[in-house]
Protein backbone atom coordinates (compact mmCIF):
# COMPACT_ATOMS: atom_id res chain seq x y z
CA UNK A 1 0.00 0.00 0.00
CA UNK A 2 1.79 3.28 -1.11
CA UNK A 3 1.92 5.70 1.71
CA UNK A 4 -0.11 8.08 0.14
CA UNK A 5 -2.99 5.54 0.62
CA UNK A 6 -2.33 4.93 4.10
CA UNK A 7 -3.75 6.91 6.18
CA UNK A 8 -3.22 6.97 10.38
CA UNK A 9 -6.23 5.31 11.34
CA UNK A 10 -5.28 2.32 8.90
CA UNK A 11 -1.77 2.05 10.86
CA UNK A 12 -3.24 1.82 14.83
CA UNK A 13 -5.67 -0.58 13.40
CA UNK A 14 -3.34 -2.72 11.98
CA UNK A 15 -0.49 -2.16 14.87
CA UNK A 16 -3.20 -2.93 17.23
CA UNK A 17 -3.93 -6.28 15.29
CA UNK A 18 -0.34 -6.93 14.99
CA UNK A 19 0.11 -5.99 19.02
CA UNK A 20 -2.97 -8.52 19.69
CA UNK A 21 -1.02 -11.46 17.66
CA UNK A 22 2.25 -11.18 18.99
CA UNK A 23 2.25 -9.09 21.82
CA UNK A 24 4.70 -5.87 22.38
CA UNK A 25 7.74 -7.58 21.61
CA UNK A 26 6.69 -8.94 18.06
CA UNK A 27 5.48 -4.68 17.17
CA UNK A 28 8.22 -3.38 14.38
CA UNK A 29 7.94 -1.34 11.59
CA UNK A 30 8.64 -3.91 9.15
CA UNK A 31 6.60 -6.23 10.53
CA UNK A 32 3.71 -3.16 10.37
CA UNK A 33 4.27 -2.69 6.97
CA UNK A 34 4.09 -6.42 5.61
CA UNK A 35 0.51 -6.32 7.26
CA UNK A 36 -0.18 -3.26 5.19
CA UNK A 37 1.10 -4.09 1.99
CA UNK A 38 3.59 -1.34 2.16
CA UNK A 39 7.37 -0.55 2.96
CA UNK A 40 8.46 0.36 6.80
CA UNK A 41 9.51 4.15 5.52
CA UNK A 42 5.63 4.81 4.32
CA UNK A 43 4.63 4.04 8.17
CA UNK A 44 7.22 6.84 9.38
CA UNK A 45 5.32 9.50 7.33
CA UNK A 46 2.12 8.66 9.45
CA UNK A 47 4.10 7.89 13.11
CA UNK A 48 7.28 8.97 14.70
CA UNK A 49 8.58 5.76 16.00
CA UNK A 50 7.58 2.48 17.79
CA UNK A 51 6.94 4.02 20.79
CA UNK A 52 4.30 6.73 18.95
CA UNK A 53 2.80 4.15 18.16
CA UNK A 54 2.73 2.44 20.97
CA UNK A 55 1.08 5.20 22.20
CA UNK A 56 -1.59 5.39 19.73
CA UNK A 57 -2.36 2.13 19.59
CA UNK A 58 -2.80 2.31 23.34
CA UNK A 59 -5.67 5.40 22.72
CA UNK A 60 -7.37 3.69 20.17
CA UNK A 61 -8.34 0.67 22.60
CA UNK A 62 -8.55 2.64 25.63
CA UNK A 63 -11.61 4.08 23.17
CA UNK A 64 -13.35 0.84 23.68
CA UNK A 65 -14.20 1.69 27.19
CA UNK A 66 -18.02 2.31 28.01
CA UNK A 67 -18.64 5.22 30.77
CA UNK A 68 -21.90 4.63 32.88
CA UNK A 69 -24.16 7.19 32.66
CA UNK A 70 -23.98 8.20 36.59
CA UNK A 71 -27.44 10.16 36.75
CA UNK A 72 -29.11 6.75 35.40
CA UNK A 73 -27.16 4.38 37.88
CA UNK A 74 -25.53 4.39 41.06
CA UNK A 75 -21.77 5.14 41.85
CA UNK A 76 -20.92 1.45 42.83
CA UNK A 77 -23.03 -0.17 39.69
CA UNK A 78 -20.79 2.60 37.42
CA UNK A 79 -17.93 1.31 39.16
CA UNK A 80 -18.31 -2.38 39.14
CA UNK A 81 -19.08 -1.92 35.27
CA UNK A 82 -16.00 0.42 34.80
CA UNK A 83 -13.77 -2.86 36.64
CA UNK A 84 -15.38 -5.05 34.55
CA UNK A 85 -15.00 -3.33 31.29
CA UNK A 86 -11.42 -2.33 32.10
CA UNK A 87 -10.53 -6.27 33.15
CA UNK A 88 -12.52 -7.14 29.62
CA UNK A 89 -10.15 -4.53 27.77
CA UNK A 90 -7.16 -5.79 29.09
CA UNK A 91 -8.13 -9.50 28.90
CA UNK A 92 -8.27 -9.15 25.03
CA UNK A 93 -5.36 -6.80 24.88
CA UNK A 94 -2.82 -8.27 26.77
CA UNK A 95 0.36 -6.48 25.54
CA UNK A 96 -1.32 -3.34 26.96
CA UNK A 97 -0.58 -4.66 30.01
CA UNK A 98 3.12 -4.81 28.99
CA UNK A 99 2.67 -1.31 27.98
CA UNK A 100 1.82 0.06 30.95
CA UNK A 101 5.06 -0.86 32.46
CA UNK A 102 7.34 -0.08 29.85
CA UNK A 103 6.02 3.25 28.84
CA UNK A 104 4.33 6.74 29.65
CA UNK A 105 1.22 6.31 28.35
CA UNK A 106 -1.65 8.88 27.64
CA UNK A 107 -4.14 10.64 25.34
CA UNK A 108 -8.15 11.31 24.58
CA UNK A 109 -9.18 7.74 25.68
CA UNK A 110 -7.23 7.22 28.81
CA UNK A 111 -8.28 11.05 30.20
CA UNK A 112 -12.05 10.40 29.32
CA UNK A 113 -11.60 6.67 31.10
CA UNK A 114 -9.55 8.34 33.99
CA UNK A 115 -12.24 11.57 34.48
CA UNK A 116 -15.31 9.43 34.71
CA UNK A 117 -13.43 7.15 37.33
CA UNK A 118 -12.93 9.89 39.41
CA UNK A 119 -16.15 11.30 38.99
CA UNK A 120 -17.89 7.57 40.00
CA UNK A 121 -15.40 7.85 43.27
CA UNK A 122 -16.69 12.09 43.94
CA UNK A 123 -20.31 10.62 43.32
CA UNK A 124 -19.50 8.56 46.19
CA UNK A 125 -18.99 10.74 48.70
CA UNK A 126 -15.04 10.73 48.60
CA UNK A 127 -13.00 14.07 47.89
CA UNK A 128 -9.90 15.42 47.04
CA UNK A 129 -7.07 13.32 47.01
CA UNK A 130 -9.26 10.13 48.58
CA UNK A 131 -11.37 9.76 45.16
CA UNK A 132 -7.85 9.36 43.52
CA UNK A 133 -7.05 6.60 46.09
CA UNK A 134 -10.46 5.04 45.73
CA UNK A 135 -9.98 5.23 41.76
CA UNK A 136 -6.25 4.18 41.99
CA UNK A 137 -7.25 1.02 44.16
CA UNK A 138 -9.92 -0.16 41.64
CA UNK A 139 -7.63 0.81 38.76
CA UNK A 140 -4.41 -1.66 40.64
CA UNK A 141 -6.65 -4.87 41.73
CA UNK A 142 -7.85 -5.14 37.54
CA UNK A 143 -4.37 -4.75 36.16
CA UNK A 144 -2.83 -6.97 38.69
CA UNK A 145 -5.95 -9.38 37.75
CA UNK A 146 -4.70 -8.66 34.39
CA UNK A 147 -1.24 -9.43 34.21
CA UNK A 148 -2.06 -13.41 34.76
CA UNK A 149 -3.72 -13.18 31.54
CA UNK A 150 -0.76 -11.63 29.86
CA UNK A 151 1.80 -13.89 30.87
CA UNK A 152 -0.27 -16.97 29.92
CA UNK A 153 -0.35 -14.98 26.46
CA UNK A 154 3.16 -14.56 26.27
CA UNK A 155 4.12 -17.87 27.43
CA UNK A 156 1.60 -19.16 24.31
CA UNK A 157 3.40 -17.18 22.23
CA UNK A 158 6.65 -18.55 22.97
CA UNK A 159 5.61 -21.96 23.21
CA UNK A 160 4.12 -21.68 19.66
CA UNK A 161 7.27 -19.67 18.19
CA UNK A 162 10.04 -22.16 20.00
CA UNK A 163 7.82 -25.38 19.15
CA UNK A 164 8.81 -28.78 20.96
CA UNK A 165 12.00 -27.77 22.67
CA UNK A 166 10.11 -24.85 24.56
CA UNK A 167 6.83 -27.21 25.60
CA UNK A 168 9.45 -29.90 26.72
CA UNK A 169 10.77 -27.25 29.17
CA UNK A 170 7.37 -25.83 30.18
CA UNK A 171 6.26 -29.41 30.87
CA UNK A 172 9.44 -30.38 32.94
CA UNK A 173 8.85 -26.97 34.94
CA UNK A 174 5.48 -27.40 36.09
CA UNK A 175 6.64 -31.14 37.28
CA UNK A 176 9.26 -29.69 39.45
CA UNK A 177 6.27 -27.17 40.38
CA UNK A 178 3.69 -29.75 41.23
CA UNK A 179 6.57 -31.65 42.99
CA UNK A 180 7.56 -28.98 45.47
CA UNK A 181 3.63 -27.49 45.86
CA UNK A 182 3.20 -31.44 47.68
CA UNK A 183 5.44 -30.31 50.37
CA UNK A 184 2.99 -27.87 51.50
CA UNK A 185 0.07 -28.76 52.83
CA UNK A 186 -2.77 -26.10 51.49
CA UNK A 187 -1.22 -26.73 48.10
CA UNK A 188 -1.21 -30.50 48.32
CA UNK A 189 -4.93 -30.58 49.19
CA UNK A 190 -5.68 -28.64 46.08
CA UNK A 191 -3.61 -31.17 43.94
CA UNK A 192 -5.06 -34.49 45.19
CA UNK A 193 -8.90 -33.76 46.20
CA UNK A 194 -11.30 -35.56 43.69
CA UNK A 195 -12.77 -32.21 43.83
CA UNK A 196 -9.62 -29.99 42.74
CA UNK A 197 -12.23 -29.04 39.80
CA UNK A 198 -14.18 -26.72 42.08
CA UNK A 199 -10.63 -24.74 42.89
CA UNK A 200 -10.43 -23.95 39.67
CA UNK A 201 -13.87 -22.58 38.89
CA UNK A 202 -13.82 -20.73 42.08
CA UNK A 203 -10.56 -19.25 40.48
CA UNK A 204 -12.46 -18.35 37.76
CA UNK A 205 -14.64 -15.92 40.47
CA UNK A 206 -11.73 -14.43 41.68
CA UNK A 207 -11.92 -11.01 39.90
CA UNK A 208 -15.42 -10.86 40.29
CA UNK A 209 -15.15 -11.89 44.46
CA UNK A 210 -12.10 -9.55 44.94
CA UNK A 211 -13.80 -6.72 43.45
CA UNK A 212 -16.91 -6.71 45.31
CA UNK A 213 -15.28 -7.24 48.40
CA UNK A 214 -12.84 -3.68 47.69
CA UNK A 215 -16.02 -2.04 47.07
CA UNK A 216 -17.77 -3.56 50.12
CA UNK A 217 -14.52 -1.71 52.01
CA UNK A 218 -14.80 1.48 50.18
CA UNK A 219 -18.69 1.86 50.88
CA UNK A 220 -17.79 1.12 54.52
CA UNK A 221 -15.48 4.31 54.39
CA UNK A 222 -17.54 6.27 52.85
CA UNK A 223 -20.55 5.15 55.67
CA UNK A 224 -17.51 5.86 58.27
Amino acid sequence: MPRDTLTREQIVRTAVELLDAEGLEGLNMRALGQRLGSAATAVYWHVQNKDNLVLLATDHVWGELALPDLEAVGWRTAATAMATDLYAMFIRHPWLVQALAAHVLYGEGKARHDDHSFAVYEAAGFTGARADQAAAAVFTYVLGNAAGAAATASLTRRLTRDGAIAEEHFQAAMAEAQQIAMGYPHLRARLETPAATEYTAAADKAFEFGLHALLDGLEQQIAA
